[in-house]
């Protein structure tokens, strides 16, 4: 632990003994007052020594510059900068790469690129870290082209890219679906001699996953331990939950039991994926039980964990169990989430019992909850279900006072009960009103 309100404090009983501070004493009060948030001080205590005639380091002065970027005051930050370097200060690597950081974080990419084409006009030679920082900025900006851009600049500046380099381009490839490239660029790295590591060939099958391409993942995996890279917790529940996604519970079940075998100690995600593939494919009991598995080895279930069970339960029909449930997680101490209350008022309308998912859903109105269109279309379709059309478009109307905007499902569920019901006039009309917001998908109402 940093113990920098202890420094402040003998610096100032050396000045009330009369020991005049020197550069270094002066430096390392700056560099406390930066850490502790306390901006001003640092500026009079560098005012201070100017005023004594030392020349403040290259290290403090970027110790300020960071203390700005901390505050959120980035642009206080360059601007400091510029006004040292005009009075002939030196800056290093790590000063333009707190700058950059601090410009990126607060989404100035285009200022931070600025900044690095400065710095190449200066004896400062940029470095793979400010690459890295700028690159990771445009990716998180979604400014993809232009990350990897930077990247083929880096090559031709000689300026060799890093594990960390290629893994945020292949997260950034791998989050708009461009799986292929993504893996091609990993085959570069290899080429290029930059060994992928955990994280990177984990980033990999994530992405693949996320496209349906669990068998590709798997692959993936294979030859990870083949160049002799060893997968952790995260690479086996990235693939199980890739499984589970899939409906390969079997299958995902075999890699968990494979990651006990090997003494790997799964986490509350991996069985939470599990947990939640197993309640999708309705196989409840085997849900439970692996639940008291989670707990037996240590791994606390959370809301997430709570919800695949809750919402599996309701839709095997076991509303009792699944209120029974409900009424546990708050015993807990575990705060169910709209997730968790759209599951159960769901189960509740299906069990016939309206009222008290009206009653829920008002508490979570009450408690001012952000409630979602899929749980106002939930309580669309439980009044539906009991005849009650004109509480369902009331419903409806309330939805988007809110700002909730109805998606096809809701109007769908509300025209198919209105035809059944004979109510073709309102079927008709919300079918136009339907057509008129480009919800169509083209499936029958009625026969129609």
């Amino acid at each position: 632990m940093k113990h920098y309100p202890i420094a402040i404090s003998l610096s100032k009983q050396m000045e009330a003994k009369g020991i005049e501070p020197n550069l270094v004493t002066l430096s390392i009060l700056i560099n406390c007052f930066c850490h502790m948030g306390q901006m001003a001080l640092s500026f009079s205590v560098l005012g201070k020594i100017l005023k004594l005639g030392y020349q403040p380091s290259t290290i403090t002065l970027t110790t300020l510059m960071k203390g700005l970027c901390l505050k959120g005051e980035v642009k206080k930050s360059l601007h400091f900068h510029y006004k040292v370097v005009a009075q002939g200060f030196q800056m290093n690597q790590v000063s333009y790469a707190t700058l950059l950081n601090g410009l990126c974080k607060i989404g100035e990419t285009r200022c931070a690129i600025k900044l690095l084409r400065m710095i190449e006009d200066r004896s400062t030679r940029p470095d793979v870290v400010m690459y890295n920082t700028i690159i990771d900025g445009l990716c998180k900006d979604k400014l993809l082209m232009g990350a990897l851009s930077l990247l083929n600049e880096m090559t031709l500046k000689n300026i060799n890219p890093d594990v960390y380099t290629y893994s945020i381009l292949i997260d950034a490839l791998c989050k708009v679906g461009k799986v292929k490239e993504a893996k091609n660029l990993l085959a570069v790295m290899t080429k290029e001699g930059v060994k992928p590591d955990v994280v990177a060939y984990n980033t990999l099958m994530d992405g693949y996953c996320l496209v349906g391409g669990v068998q590709d993942a798997k692959q993936i995996l294979h030859a990870m331990i083949q160049t002799g890279v060893n997968p952790d917790v995260c690479s086996y529940t990235i693939i199980i939950n890739g499984l589970c996604k899939s409906k390969r519970v079997d299958e995902a079940m075999n890699l968990l039991r494979g990651m006990l075998h090997k003494n790997m100690v799964p986490d509350r995600v991996t069985y939470s994926s599990l947990i939640d593939g197993l309640c999708k494919s309705g196989r409840i009991t085997s849900a439970l039980g692996l639940m008291k598995e989670m707990h037996h080895r240590g791994q606390q279930a959370d809301v997430v964990t709570y919800t695949s069970l809750l919402d599996g339960l309701c839709k095997n029909e076991n509303f009792d169990k699944a209120t029974a449930l409900f009424m546990k997680m708050k015993e807990w101490g575990i705060q169910p989430n709209k997730y968790t209350y759209t599951a159960l008022i769901d189960g509740l309308c299906k069990s016939g019992r309206l009222k008290n998912a009206q009653e829920l859903f008002q508490h979570l109105l009450v408690k001012g909850y952000c409630i979602n269109v899929w749980t106002y279309t939930v309580m669309i379709s439980g009044l539906c279900k009991e005849g009650m059309f004109d509480e369902a478009l009331a419903m409806k109307s309330k939805m988007e006072d809110n700002g909730c905007i109805p998606n096809a499902v809701t109007f769908e569920i509300i025209i198919r009960s209105l035809f059944e019901k004979d109510e073709n006039d309102k079927a008709e009309k919300l079918l136009h009103e339907m057509i008129a917001k480009g919800l169509v998908r083209f499936r029958n109402f009625h026969g129609r």
